[in-house]
């Protein structure tokens, strides 16, 4: 068997990579032609392009490159033309990917999706397309399924969340062993987490590390995005008890006690290694006002939104300064509001259904193709 996959983020690498070993395990000979990351590359298959040479943040991004994202649509159309799979595999990344899957449609390709675009926040109306060009979507949050089927009659099969397997499958961490290794003193750790990407990096680094002098007996320690160098980050490590940590995201957050952490998958991560946390959000003025008028949601953060309920405090624009997130940062490492996070944590995983998203999606690939 022969697929084709695309995945343009950090996220869907991680995934995609999840996703390659579990069809790999079905079938030996699957080949996979992708395009993704790091990750996916160390499973196997052959990459065709990285995502760091995909991620286009904000409004105004895009449009300064969009002869980019042209050329790439057509470099990618001509090389699954090409290679002539017997599926594509769409992750997320809906911008990109919805328009491959008009056009590979069109051509015969077969056409599944895994993890849907969040149209259920903005663009609803893209659902006439997914219904047009793809053959199976599948879901990996428990309210999207009610979504699809219910407001919009277009079934999708619901697999679980594969951050519970990314999770569960990790080497356990020594605390000691990795403090050591990162030269951390014995304070506890407060992570933060602030993109990946450099302008939402920027933006929230300068917010987060006003908290740090208040906070002496902790110290902070910086995830380090893959996708950013450390000459990057630089500028943010003037004060002593910050540290700075590449791509060690899940081992830094196995022994944190809080952890501060910008909108996105990050917020679901944190949940599950059960870190208490502030969500953090602050764009550029004329992108959140945009954003702002599109997004009709309640909340920000998958947490919430999954709980249906404000169990992590959002910090969103104006709100995230540093008075209010001293604040809402003394709150979840000393009081009541700590042990109702944990509380709701446990509720959290399991509406995220058990272990084997992975694998039961490339299942259900191989039974939908064949």
């Amino acid at each position: 068997m022969k697929f084709y996959i695309i995945s343009g983020e950090a996220s869907g690498d991680l995934h995609g990579a999840n996703l390659m070993k579990s069809l790999f395990k079905i079938d030996s000979k699957t080949e996979v032609r992708f395009w993704g990351g790091d990750l996916m590359q160390q499973a196997g298959g052959t990459l065709v392009k990285h995502y760091k040479e995909l991620a286009f943040m904000g409004f105004a991004e895009v449009v300064m490159n969009l002869r980019t994202i042209t050329h790439n649509l057509k470099f990618c159309k001509e090389d699954i033309a090409s290679y002539q799979p017997d599926a594509i595999i769409f992750i997320d990344y809906p911008g990109f990917n919805l328009r491959i899957a008009k056009w590979a449609k069109a051509k015969g390709f077969k056409t599944e999706y895994y993890i849907s675009p969040q149209i259920w926040a903005w663009k609803e109306n893209r659902i006439s397309a997914i219904k047009r060009d793809v053959d199976h979507m599948y879901v990996i949050l428990p309210f999207e399924k009610d979504f699809y089927e219910k407001k919009h009659n277009y079934p999708v099969a619901f697999v679980g969340h594969p951050l519970i397997d990314a999770i569960a499958n990790r080497p356990q961490v020594n605390e000691t062993t990795f403090k050591n290794s990162h030269n951390l003193s014995e304070k506890p750790v407060i992570a933060l987490l602030p993109g990946s990407r450099k302008q939402e990096i920027s933006k929230m680094l300068s917010v987060m590390l006003t908290v740090v002098d208040h906070f002496k007996d902790y110290q902070f320690v910086i995830a380090g995005a893959p996708s950013q160098d450390y000459e990057f980050y630089q500028t943010f490590l003037g004060k002593s008890n910050v540290a700075f940590i590449s791509n060690k995201t899940y081992d830094l957050l196995s022994i944190s006690s809080a952890a501060l952490v910008t909108s996105g998958t990050a917020t679901l991560e944190t949940a599950l290694f059960k870190v208490p946390q502030v969500v953090c959000y602050k764009g550029s003025w004329i992108s959140y006002q945009i954003g702002k008028r599109l997004v009709k949601l309640k909340y920000i953060s998958l947490v919430n939104l999954i709980l249906d309920k404000p169990a992590v405090t959002e910090l969103i624009q104006d709100e995230m300064n540093p008075k209010r997130l001293k604040e809402e940062l003394q709150a979840i490492i000393s009081s009541e509001k700590r042990t109702a996070i944990f509380n709701d944590y446990h509720i959290l995983e399991k509406k995220l259904g058990g272990i084997g998203a992975s694998q039961h999606t490339a299942e259900l690939i191989f039974k939908n193709i064949t």
